[in-house]
């Protein structure tokens, strides 16, 4: 949508929605997320496995009232003037002023077009006010994750009147339980995937590492992204199911063969002589300042569930940590 082209920063910013393309695009969203419970500061996000898959980059939800509306266009009109008696100007300062004026005059009435345009006023009258307490525009908000995104400008077109109770039919961006669902993705309280091994340190040509990590702490999470008015809300929730061994050389089996298996279990000294479940033994010791990357990735299944019954997955994520490890080769003399 055109907006001013050399308009002053001063007044573009009366319009607190229109930014630097000439779009009304409100900058805070109302969406509350809670829960997640504590994993505590250091968390991270998951990578989708569905790299064509993104949470939305922005949506439409309710913002402003009739009464809000014609406060904003109100105050965004120029300031009353007494009128210009026809005189020439004494000094060269008392043109200028007269031309700042103008020039002020002219930025606000395009910002109030501007609005004008974006919230369609010609459809109401008296910016609906008779309509008061009974339904509000709808408005385009960014994800606030993905606020630098092209594609958060998708919901500036217009803004939308919308009854309460209702949700627009004609607005495919419309906020709704899979919407907040889909935001809530990059809000889950992943803990950073570390992984335990015995033997720790040094590993031993031809010797089982066991692998696996702590079940305690990896566990499943979850967060609810929530809208007052109207009253809907998902729950995001995201479970750890396997873990995936990369040994970092070609010159190593893993267990199992796959290289992915669950969250392992911890080594013990009753479990000397068993094949671990999830682990990994090296054939070739490394060089003599070098070491393997053996990565390990966590996945993570996810689901979500909204307040209006709905419900569904959405792509499995992952976080992956790398172990270097030194592999070292034990010589032994046989002796007859």
């Amino acid at each position: 949508m055109a907006g001013p082209a050399h308009a002053d920063r001063k007044h573009r910013e009366k319009a607190s929605g229109a930014n630097d393309h000439g779009d009304i695009v409100t900058e805070v969203s109302r969406v509350q997320i809670t829960g997640g419970g504590d994993t505590g500061k250091d968390t991270v996000k998951l990578t989708p496995e569905n790299s064509n898959w993104e949470p939305p980059a922005c949506w439409y939800e309710p913002k402003t009232s009739p009464k809000e509306l014609k406060e904003k266009i109100e105050s965004a009109k120029p300031e009353k003037r007494k009128p210009k008696k026809k005189k020439k100007p004494e000094t060269i300062f008392d043109e200028l002023e007269e031309s700042n004026q103008d020039a002020a005059d002219a930025v606000s009435n395009q910002v109030v077009g501007l609005y004008e345009d974006y919230y369609q006023t010609d459809k109401y009258e008296d910016y609906n006010i008779d309509k008061q307490g009974e339904g509000m525009f709808w408005e385009g908000v960014r994800n606030p994750d993905r606020a630098d995104d092209p594609d958060s400008y998708k919901c500036s077109q217009h803004a939308y009147w919308v009854p309460d109770g209702e949700t627009p039919k004609d607005v495919p961006l419309a906020v709704s339980p899979k919407v907040l669902a889909e935001y809530a993705y990059e809000r889950l309280p992943i803990p950073r995937t570390e992984i335990s091994l015995n033997p720790k340190g040094k590993q031993t040509v031809n010797l089982d590492t066991w692998v696996w990590a702590d079940k305690k702490r990896f566990k499943k999470v979850s967060v609810t992204a929530s809208l007052k008015n109207p009253a809907i809300s998902a729950t995001t929730t995201a479970e750890p199911v396997s873990l995936t061994l990369e040994p970092g050389t070609e010159d190593a089996r893993t267990y199992p063969g796959s290289g992915t298996c669950k969250l392992g279990e911890s080594y013990s000294a009753g479990k000397k002589d068993q094949t671990p479940p999830c682990g990994v033994r090296y054939l070739r010791a490394t060089s003599k300042n070098g070491t393997y990357p053996l990565k390990a990735t966590l996945t993570w299944e996810i689901s979500w569930k909204g307040s209006d019954g709905s419900g569904a997955t959405l792509p499995a994520g992952t976080f992956s940590t790398t172990e270097d490890l030194t592999v070292k080769e034990i010589q032994s003399i046989v002796r007859d």
